[in-house]
């Protein structure tokens, strides 16, 4: 195994550091604590938190920042954080208002938040949280689908409304919405390799490549014979078709890489995207192309749509300033 890294065991210490000193003023780590929040937060509108474990940069503390999150709490690779962590990112960034809470719909994340907020609601912290499932690959593994590259839309939704002093109950209500609106589904050509463990967590041939991956290393719900990149995009739009009526109305397109994905070939997936949609009666309002929800080093892309009325519009191009986002 070859890493740009000095010590496994303190990937997540240097990863949050450098973050931090690419952000001077603008976010801050809460001592030595995998905790980052806004260095200037905001105490008169709902705070917006996520947490997740390391491997998936920029998510999850690069979405901290006005317009987005107040507070990402981040665990070991692929490792959801303690409760205990998660309350004292929470309790750290609370205000009167209250605190909304996304969590993906992984059984690690949903069991550390439960037991955060009942930790917040004991000390009178007004709390709420959202579940993001908009992965249309289910896996086993989840509690019904999963939340993957979708999250990164709900922050944003979510991070505006608050934003724009909207109380606890309609900034969760605009998240929810984002949820319903949202689906996404990925692919992988090879796996990721966890540092700890030096090896591939799943082996693939040059000739096949699996649909369906997840975000932490997962092999896919189907492997088949590699095809060409519309090949690829087609199969994957169809499904996430099939799970929400995009059909007479606008969408963001997201075109998501897993890490290892060269920019050169998202872009060509992005070409057959727009074409396709276009000949299914799905307008492309607004297309995200990069890494925003990663797998370390997997190659491999993921495909989201997301939706729009005119609230969800207005909260999509509503400023952000965040280290992974800009608008």
């Amino acid at each position: 195994m070859k890493k740009i890294i000095n010590n496994v065991t303190d990937i997540e210490d240097e990863l949050l550091d450098g973050l931090v000193a690419a952000n001077p003023g603008r976010v801050k780590r809460l001592g030595s604590q995998n905790i980052i929040v806004r260095a200037y937060p905001n105490k008169n509108k709902v705070a917006v938190v996520s947490a997740g474990g390391a491997g998936h940069e920029p998510a999850h503390a690069g979405y901290v920042g006005y317009g987005m999150l107040d507070c990402a709490i981040i665990g070991k690779i692929f490792h959801g954080p303690a409760p205990l962590t998660v309350f004292k990112g929470i309790n750290e960034i609370a205000s009167d208002k209250g605190v909304l809470c996304v969590v993906k719909n992984y059984k690690g994340d949903m069991e550390s938040f439960e037991m955060a907020m009942e930790m917040a609601q004991g000390k009178g912290i007004l709390i709420d949280k959202v579940v993001v499932d908009d992965d249309v690959a289910r896996s086993k593994n989840a509690l019904g689908r999963r939340g993957v590259a979708g999250t990164v839309l709900v922050h944003k939704i979510a991070g505006a409304a608050a934003e724009a002093g909207l109380s606890l109950k309609d900034v969760k209500d605009f998240a929810r919405l984002t949820i319903n609106n949202t689906r996404t589904m990925g692919m992988a050509l090879k796996s990721c390799t966890i540092p700890a463990d030096g090896k591939p967590v799943f082996e693939i041939s040059e000739m096949e490549m699996d649909l369906g991956i997840g975000i932490h290393g997962e092999p896919g719900i189907r492997r088949e014979p590699v095809t060409n990149a519309d090949g690829i995009a087609r199969k994957m739009l169809d499904k996430i078709l099939t799970h929400v009526d995009y059909v007479g109305n606008e969408v963001v397109l997201m075109v998501n890489g897993m890490g290892a994905t060269p920019l050169m070939e998202l872009l060509i997936v992005n070409k057959f995207a727009h074409e396709y949609l276009f000949r299914n009666g799905v307008k492309v309002y607004d297309t995200m192309i990069g890494n925003f929800m990663t797998s370390l080093d997997m190659a491999g892309f993921s495909i989201t749509l997301m939706k729009l009325d005119n609230d969800l519009q207005i909260f999509y191009d509503a400023a952000a300033d965040t280290f992974a986002l800009k608008k």
